[in-house]
């Protein structure tokens, strides 16, 4: 299950990214495995990958990561 860090989140938009160690993926807040629709900058998350628009991977069912 890959990893990550929270390094941008738009409330508005609903619209954040996602960083491991060797990609970056965008995310919408309904994503969110809890339906909180809000990740803090700098949050640890465990996450699936999964086709999205415009043919590009996607982070779903975000989760805090257990460590």
């Amino acid at each position: 299950m890959p990893q990550g860090t929270i390094v941008a989140f738009d409330r508005d938009r609903g619209r954040g990214e996602v960083e491991t160690e060797h990609e970056r993926l965008g995310f919408h807040a309904t994503k969110i495995a809890d339906g909180s629709r809000s990740m803090a900058i700098g949050a640890l998350v465990e996450f699936d990958r999964a086709p999205g628009h415009r043919g590009r991977w996607e982070a779903v069912n975000l989760r805090p990561a257990s460590r």
